[in-house]
């Protein structure tokens, strides 16, 4: 993998079992009963036992630990096991690192989760507390006296300013909370199943940090995912549809921070979110003219704008335009504005649902789907297609 080149992993694994727990304000369980929950679901899902998997990837932020999960879920050895930093930022990363190990022989089944009470216990919303001091803390250190203490502070800074640039009104990240929302109305493992939102809705939702409403704001939830990925030839052999990992791709930009990137030559664009889209682009041989369906990491609606035109759907400040056009399905799960925040793992599975042609809200001949993970941070991303 090199920024500069093509990687060849596009078309070597795939993700064949999904699984899940509901996703709720309050579990009553354990982050280790939600993670192995999820594992079971996953491979039951794609027709493979416990004794199948040899690899487990999660987030460094995960508190179940691949050899607990292992023991927990009836694991047996493993040959592999990883975990990516960067909360969010990691979630399509985990299926990355799981393809690389299956392509270059390391392991056979991996399995990726995430499991965590964010509503019931740490609510990750609630921002800095209390940390131990590491480099890469130092620079908050520099925002937390201004009182930026919280992710929707943070992102509230890149927000403003790019409506100021464009010109533009804060109602224009309105345009994501409602197709989110019409999606997660349609679907019953939402947690706002039933629940759509209009444009006034968003407008009279209280202010969080000006220009950041309460509707632009994802959820805190409880919940676990997993995903079970393979080979490709292995996958031919199991129940359900291959979703083919067509291209994976990390990305962080030049001075480069969590969350606050504020000393970059602009803020109105993810200059990591601009490495992933040329790397998936151009080991992918792909266009975004090419994708089916976008599911778009949205812990902050203004991020979605500014990741659609990073990637070249639309232009600088075109992106409210493009989601009120309705020119490419986006986040048919009602993403974590609608569905659940399980810091996009969910969003894979709902990728992985769209090639198979299973989603609530399915694209018709959907074939590919784009998936980016957490923004604002060190990202990743990936392109997902049908088999053949």
């Amino acid at each position: 993998m090199s920024v500069r080149r093509a990687d060849t992993l596009g078309g070597k694994a795939a993700i064949v079992g999904i699984g899940a727990t509901e996703f709720s304000k309050n579990s009553g369980r354990s982050e280790l009963k939600l993670a192995v929950e999820a594992v079971g679901a996953a491979l039951d899902d794609a027709g493979l036992t416990p004794a199948d998997v040899d690899g487990l990837v999660t987030f460094t932020m995960d508190t179940s630990p691949e050899i607990t999960v292992a023991q927990a879920a009836g694991i047996g050895e493993l040959s592999f096991f990883s975990r990516i930093h960067y909360g969010g930022g990691a979630a399509c990363a985990t299926v990355q690192q799981a393809a690389l190990a299956v392509a270059s022989g390391v392991a056979d089944v991996v399995v990726c989760y995430r499991a965590f009470n964010e509503r019931s216990g740490r609510r990750f919303g609630s921002g800095v507390q209390r940390r131990e001091p590491t480099a890469e803390g130092a620079a908050l250190g520099w925002n937390l006296p201004s009182g930026l203490l919280t992710p929707a502070s943070w992102v509230a800074m890149a927000a403003q300013r790019y409506l100021h640039t464009y010109g533009l009104e804060p109602e224009v990240f309105g345009q994501v909370a409602v197709v989110d929302r019409l999606h997660a109305a349609r679907n019953p493992a939402a947690y706002f199943h039933g629940q759509p939102i209009t444009l006034a809705d968003h407008a009279a939702s209280r202010w969080i940090v000006e220009p950041l409403r309460l509707l632009d704001c994802c959820q805190e939830t409880d919940g676990g995912q997993a995903l079970v990925v393979t080979s490709v030839e292995r996958a031919r052999d199991l129940p359900r549809p291959p979703a083919v990992v067509a291209a994976a791709a990390q990305g962080a930009g030049r001075s480069q921070e969590q969350m606050t990137s504020f000393y970059r030559d602009g803020l109105t664009g993810l200059p990591e979110t601009g490495v992933v889209a040329r790397q998936l682009w151009r080991s992918s041989g792909l266009a975004p003219a090419d994708i089916d369906v976008g599911i778009l990491y949205d812990h902050f609606t203004p991020f979605v704008l500014m990741q659609l035109e990073e990637f070249g759907f639309c232009g600088p400040g075109e992106g409210g335009a493009f989601v009120a056009a309705d020119a490419l399905p986006l986040n048919t799960h009602g993403g974590q504005l609608g569905e659940a925040y399980l810091h996009g793992m969910n969003g894979i599975a709902e990728a992985v649902r769209q090639i198979r042609g299973t989603s609530v809200n399915q694209v018709a001949g959907a074939a590919r789907s784009l998936v980016t993970a957490g923004t604002g941070v060190p990202t990743s991303g990936l392109i997902l297609g049908a088999d053949g």
